[in-house]
């Protein structure tokens, strides 16, 4: 089972709040007057072309000069600039440096992201405990990506003693965040009353869901569903529909 690319690094930057076009000159200023801040959002503005032209090279220097003066959120994106190799060459090493300096500060990207160079040994020799150990203080934090690898650390026993009821644990709080593969294992748990006893109909519920959001987990719902009764499938699906309106509040 595959841990989720934590460094959602084909899609991921982190900045302040946007600023708008007319602003733009003003967020200069402020970066060239050495506000770390502004220099990690003018990052941002040329590493997704909002309001200049997209440009690599400038979003590595904008965000290098943040994270010199210690800015984990720059930090954070310099490091996914190192690995994914966009305006610098691809270097896994550099990468490292700059998740664990984030990840050191307690920024919950950072944290995931260096737990994913641990876990794959990318940059890093390969180490399952670390990678539990960054994994679960992002986890901590809430970040969903986090609590879902670490649930898989838990399921396979890499890093830490294997553990259902561990892994029901942070696949729930996944799932109740939209996590949709989080919600399909969640699930799978419940279908085969691993950590949690045995439940067809929570199982239909969280197969259910993860389906509706585009997650291939229909044809387990379909084998949930094939354990209940046509009464306890009404109410499954009832459930389900309530638990999706609800953002997976209210599930049970």
């Amino acid at each position: 089972m595959f841990r989720k690319l934590a460094v959602a690094l084909l899609v991921m930057a982190f900045s302040l709040p946007l600023v708008a076009q007319e602003d733009l000159q003003a967020l200069r200023i402020k970066a060239e007057q050495g506000d770390a801040g502004a220099q990690n959002n003018l990052g941002v503005s040329y590493d997704k072309g909002q309001g200049v032209p997209e440009n690599d090279t400038e979003a590595v220097k904008w965000y290098r000069l943040a994270a010199e003066q210690g800015y984990a959120i720059a930090q954070s994106n310099l490091g996914i600039m190192y690995a994914k190799g966009e305006g610098v060459p691809q270097d896994y090493a550099a990468s490292v440096k700059w998740f664990r300096l984030a990840a050191e500060q307690g920024h919950a990207f950072g944290q995931l992201s260096l737990g994913y160079m641990y876990d794959k040994g990318q940059g890093v020799p390969e180490n399952d405990t670390e990678a539990v150990k960054w994994y679960r203080l992002a986890a901590e934090q809430g970040d969903a990506e986090a609590q879902f690898n670490l649930a898989l650390m838990y399921d396979n026993g890499q890093g830490a003693p294997e553990s259902d009821t561990e892994a029901v644990k942070w696949y729930r709080l996944a799932a109740e965040q939209g996590d949709a593969e989080a919600q399909n294992r969640l699930g799978y748990m419940y279908a085969l009353g691993k950590g949690v006893p045995q439940n067809h109909t929570k199982a239909y519920v969280w197969f259910s869901v993860s389906g509706a959001q585009g997650y291939d987990a229909n044809g387990n719902r379909d084998a949930a569903a094939a354990h209940l009764t046509p009464e306890d499938l009404s109410k499954a699906q009832a459930i389900a529909s309530r638990c999706f309106e609800s953002k997976f509040k209210d599930c049970d």
